[in-house]
């Protein structure tokens, strides 16, 4: 069985700006930008050529934004 790292949350407090971030200035490419309620939304980028994205949003996960340390 082949273990692989697909999808890492980044705890944020603002999404708008890490999303801009992300595709304006490291190119990652936007997969998913969902929100159902001001309460929930998710976003999905995955840099060129990888197979591991990074999500963003409200509602993912309880961990304090910034809190992510040596990934």
């Amino acid at each position: 069985m082949d273990y692989t790292l697909e999808v890492v949350i980044l705890p944020v407090t603002d999404v708008d700006r890490p999303l801009a971030f992300y595709t304006e200035r490291l190119g990652f490419h936007l997969d998913v930008d969902y929100g159902s309620s001001p309460d929930f939304r998710v976003v999905q980028l995955t840099p060129p050529g990888s197979a591991c994205s990074v999500q963003i949003g409200v509602g993912l996960t309880d961990a304090e934004p910034g809190s992510v340390r040596g990934l």
